[in-house]
């Protein structure tokens, strides 16, 4: 009908429904423009998806396409000073999944979640929440499970077909030779936590990770370079093409001044001695008084870290971490000690150098003195002594004088003592190359004040110069500054590596650093010396001079806790004119340590100078 026609019949008083009456003009203007603006705004967008931003979707279709799967580098091997290999690579699987490729349908991701945790014997809601710890679009790998077993990797593989998103990779673990001998040297590697991750961004989910020991402080050497693999995929993640290929790079080698075979002795002598004695506990290092090479660090109890290699059940983690003994704890280089009569060595030097005695000083020395209202026992009367028995017969009476002063003798005094003591390396880390090293304790008067609000006291040098009340050390400790003994005062740093080899060849030597020197005269170190040799010829390590190799040492015992209970420690070094080994020997709550260290130290040394 016409609009006049309408009109027409409005005027003859016919009525009109409101819904055909007329669009006013400013209304349909309205609607053309937004008509108009919608078309704009849409031919914007498609602009700009199709050409500003053409290169990153391009990118990103070509990403769906063309994969970059990663290639592990295999780590590099560690062997000892002779090159024996103490650890090697074992190929593995493991199972990992691409949230990106899994399927969108949740009902069908829901049975693939739950038939793959069949096949690798999982909990299905775990394995979901491992993969939803992923963005949903994620092409980064998730790991799902590691160090798969044949059979399952078997079962996976036939299965696969029908589990897009999943996938079987090829990955190596770590195998140590003779696990609990060297697991306080070596540490283990694990697969990388989410914590770990952020601190290497440049590092994938699926990777291996040192976590203790060499393993973890040497990781940017062994680790290598991972290579990739460039392969067209399907919607479901399947490779339908190959390519090309960047070859991994192999880390690098280390090689140690660790002595495997003599690792091993002193780890079945110490066990046989914790074993003959109910004692659960003990440790020993062993160190090249020529440049700091460590030779042996041992710890008992020790723990096999290939359960941590292989993926450690819940139930041996328990066991371990539950356990009293600690058969994680590194006591050769983490435990704190009370060394007893093993510092008198170091208190004779300083004493001899600062001239607060020389070798002709003779003390008649009874079996306990008094000041005021405390007395100072000695384990029997020596009668007259100068520095060189002092030593040898561990007479606490003369080191009491040397540290506090007695008769005709003035002390050292504690912040002399110190002084000596940080310089040979007790009381402060040393650096050796792996991590959780301890510093012990070699306290002054201002650390007592601090501490216990209480000022020090003569009674506190007598203890200190018998390496009793607050002094603490460490095995490494001792054992390096007994080195520092038996080569004429020359502190080494240290080391457990002695060289890194590349995978092409090139070999980048760890260069013997010295931490202190010339603190003590060749003199003074001589008496010194000389003093811990009389120990084994007439002394309280008597039971060494029957060997064919000349021996010089200082038995310690230390008492600890509340209970009247004591270390036993015993510092030695050999052949006496030139030294080639020097250690240091702990059997915790151990008794005495000429019944028990020293005895431990007689086996070793016969085995080590017969072969």
């Amino acid at each position: 009908m016409e609009i006049d026609e309408v009109s027409s019949m409005q005027e003859g008083g016919g009525e009109i429904s409101a819904l055909r009456k007329p669009i006013p003009e400013k209304g349909l203007l309205f609607f053309r423009y937004l008509i108009l603006g919608g078309m704009i705004i849409l031919a914007l967008k498609v602009f700009y998806l199709q050409v500003a931003r053409n290169d990153y979707y391009s990118q990103m279709a070509k990403e769906n396409r063309v994969r970059s799967i990663s290639i592990e580098a295999p780590r590099g091997i560690i062997y000892d000073r002779n090159g024996r290999e103490l650890v090697s690579n074992t190929p593995s699987f493991d199972v990992v999944a691409i949230p990106a490729d899994l399927p969108r349908d949740f009902r069908e991701r829901e049975r693939e979640e739950k038939e793959v945790a069949e096949i690798l014997n999982m909990n299905d809601q775990n394995l979901k929440s491992l993969i939803e710890s992923q963005e949903f679009d994620s092409l980064n790998p998730v790991l799902v499970k590691e160090n798969v077993g044949q059979e399952e990797a078997l079962v996976f593989s036939e299965k696969k077909a029908r589990l897009a998103g999943f996938q079987l990779d090829k990955a190596a673990v770590r195998d140590y030779k003779w696990g609990e001998y060297f697991s306080p040297v070596m540490g283990y590697c694990g697969k990388i936590t989410s914590e770990e991750l952020k601190k290497n961004p440049e590092r994938l989910m699926t990777d291996y990770i040192g976590k203790t020991g060499l393993e973890a402080s040497y990781e940017k050497y062994l680790r290598g370079k991972n290579g990739k693999q460039k392969v067209e995929v399907d919607s479901s993640g399947n490779i339908k093409k190959d390519l090309g290929i960047d070859l991994p790079e192999n880390g690098a080698d280390l090689r140690l001044g660790i002595d495997a075979d003599l690792q091993k002795k002193i780890y079945e002598s110490l066990k046989a001695m914790t074993e003959a004695t109910k004692t659960k506990t003990a440790a020993a290092v062993a160190i090249n008084p020529k440049n700091g090479e460590v030779l042996a660090l041992v710890d008992i109890p020790s723990y096999d870290n290939n359960l941590f290699a292989r993926g450690i059940s819940a139930d041996d983690y328990k066991n371990l971490i539950s356990d009293e003994s600690k058969p994680m704890f590194n006591r050769a280089v983490s435990g704190e000690y009370p060394p007893g009569s093993t510092i008198k060595p170091l208190v004779a030097a300083a004493a001899l150098e600062e001239g607060t005695v020389n070798e002709s000083t003779t003390l008649n020395c009874p079996a306990a003195i008094n000041i005021g209202i405390y007395r100072f026992p000695d384990w029997k009367t020596h009668g007259i002594t100068d520095i060189r028995k002092a030593i040898a017969e561990s007479v606490d009476i003369f080191f009491y004088a040397l540290g506090g002063g007695w008769g005709s003798v003035e002390g050292l005094g504690i912040d002399r003592i110190q002084e000596y003591a940080k310089k040979f390396g007790l009381g402060r880390k040393l650096g050796i190359d792996i991590p959780g090293e301890a510093s012990g304790l070699f306290p002054n008067r201002i650390w007592k004040q601090e501490k216990f609000g209480e000022r020090w006291y003569v009674g506190d040098d007598y203890h200190s110069a018998i390496g009793q009340g607050f002094v603490t050390a460490t095995p490494l400790q001792l054992a390096n500054y007994t080195a520092a003994v038996a080569n004429g005062g020359t502190v080494w740093k240290p080391h457990l590596v002695k060289s890194i080899e590349d995978s092409n060849g090139s070999e980048e030597k760890i260069e013997p650093k010295i931490l202190a020197r010339n603190f003590i005269s060749p003199a003074n170190i001589e008496i010194v010396k000389e003093g811990m040799r009389q120990a084994v010829t007439s002394g309280s390590a008597q039971q060494l001079n029957d060997l064919g190799t000349a021996v010089a040492g200082k038995t310690g015992t230390a008492q600890f806790g509340e209970e009247g209970k004591t270390h036993g420690w015993f510092i030695s070094f050999a052949p006496y004119n030139n030294p080639e080994i020097a250690m240091a020997i702990l059997v915790e709550g151990g008794g005495e340590g000429h019944s028990t260290a020293v005895p431990v130290t007689k086996d070793v040394y016969q085995w080590y100078f017969a072969r």
